[in-house]
């Protein structure tokens, strides 16, 4: 039986806050006791926390590793994406596999299967996405929620793509309904943002900056309406991904208010970018495209006072790089041509430290909505997203103090660019336990592919 203490640290969880070591054996947290309760202890291995936090390993339930877009593929596969997570204090990813079109989920299951099986650094699951809601597909749907893929994504954008229409969306909320499965939305109106995609080329506009003039933030709020309401006649809950405008906000908040179980995620990406990144000069706001868009910076309040009142509960990352270099510059000269995602797996929990920093979370307001949240909403909890017996030990020694500057130069996802390039934060991972196994030893890696496990998921609770 291995045994490792973590001794002196600030434990943050969720739920509270105390100063308490943490014995982990086999790989689960065994238990958490007041140091002067825990004098006797014994381990093979002693982590000192001195001075710093003690929190659980985040939870990421929104990557794109390895995925086909645009006639490309995201830049990180499973071996680089899980490793950068880990860099970043992310110990559970919860990635895409996507139905082929016209095509079985079972298809697109062991597709991702395959492309992730021993190769991954940290734990990771399954979502999936429906791009082709049939009867055929609708009953899969039954199958892949038995074997622990229990939520499944539809779009209301990219038309002969992802896209569903509403009868197709309507359909696969009232089959989550009866299996327990729970529906995440890409809310936009995918037919008028061609509209006006079509119209803003026509007219010579092909710079970056205009795939956020074409996909209005009242086209978000729109399709986000439109699936609450379509939710609420399955009686099915709805998980909003990646809401970026303020006018969305205010449609999860009054369903919430209502009572629907309505629930959002939004980005670091909007929390910290804008449209000013977007219109940076020549091609260089090609680097920012990622839909839903970047909002002008007055949308950030709405999104922070969503977090602090709960009308969102997660931060994810959609984390979809592509290179700057050969793949985002596929869209010169046409700004619908540019692949849709930023990289940002390795940055979230430092960029939600900062909020902290600056005031706008609470520390447990941090590990709830990067780690527990995640965690209860898509039913990995009680093993991820805290810290206590019988967890897995996916354990975060945290500095508080330490000042990074975030840059290309010195991350470690497989991308050549940073969305966040100079931003100067407080706060840094210095040591990641994956289920009591070392994968970060005092800012060094020390794990391996293969170290990750294929994580079967329980159903919406």
């Amino acid at each position: 039986m291995s045994r490792t203490l973590i001794r002196g640290g600030l434990v943050i969880t969720a739920a509270d806050e105390t100063y308490a070591d943490v014995l982990v054996e086999d790989g689960t947290v065994a238990a958490l006791a007041a140091p002067s309760a825990a004098l006797g202890w014994t381990a093979d291995r002693v982590i000192d926390a001195t001075g710093k936090y003690v929190v659980p390993g985040g939870v990421d339930a929104h990557t794109h590793f390895d995925l086909p877009f645009g006639g490309t593929a995201s830049s990180d596969d499973f071996a680089t994406g899980t490793r950068a997570a880990a860099w970043g204090g992310t110990t559970t990813v919860v990635d895409f596999a996507v139905q082929p079109r016209g095509g079985a989920l079972r298809e697109g299951l062991d597709a991702w299967h395959a492309k992730a099986e021993g190769r991954c650094a940290v734990d990771y699951a399954f979502h999936m996405i429906l791009s082709d809601v049939n009867e055929a597909s609708l009953k899969e749907m039954d199958r892949v929620v038995g074997e622990g893929v229990t939520s499944f994504k539809l779009f209301m954008a990219y038309p002969g793509v992802f896209y569903s229409d509403d009868g197709q969306i309507l359909r696969a909320m009232q089959r989550a309904a009866g299996n327990g499965g729970l529906i995440m939305m890409h809310a936009e109106n995918g037919p008028a943002i061609d509209v006006l995609v079509e119209q803003a080329l026509a007219a010579g506009h092909t710079e970056p900056r205009w795939h956020g003039e074409v996909r209005r933030a009242l086209l978000e709020a729109e399709a986000t309406h439109r699936a609450i309401r379509l939710a609420q006649v399955a009686g099915s809950p709805l998980y909003v991904v990646h809401v970026s405008a303020q006018e969305a906000v205010a449609e999860l908040a009054r369903a919430r208010d209502e009572g629907l179980p309505v629930f959002g995620e939004t980005c670091p990406q909007y929390l910290y970018l804008s449209t000013d990144n977007l219109a940076e000069p020549g091609f260089e706001g090609a680097k920012y495209v990622c839909s839903t868009p970047l909002r002008p910076r007055e949308h950030q309040a709405a999104l922070w006072r969503a977090l602090r009142t709960d009308d969102l509960q997660v931060v994810s990352t959609d984390h979809c790089p592509f290179c700057f270099a050969g793949q985002k510059e596929l869209g010169r000269g046409d700004f619908s041509k540019i692949p849709n995602g930023l990289p940002g797996v390795e940055n979230r929990m430092d960029l939600l430290h900062q909020a902290v920093v600056d005031g706008h979370l609470s520390r447990r307001r941090w590990i709830d909505i990067a780690c527990a949240a995640p965690a209860r909403m898509f039913g990995l909890a009680p093993r991820k997203g805290t810290l206590a017996p019988g967890a897995d030990a996916d354990v975060v020694v945290y500095d508080p103090h330490a000042e990074q500057v975030i840059s290309a130069a010195t991350h470690h996802m497989n991308v050549d660019y940073s969305a966040y390039e100079g931003k100067r934060i407080t706060g840094r991972v210095e040591t990641v336990l994956s289920r009591g196994e070392v994968v970060i030893d005092r800012r060094e890696f020390t794990g391996r592919a293969g170290h990750g496990r294929y994580v079967p998921r329980a159903t919406f609770s």
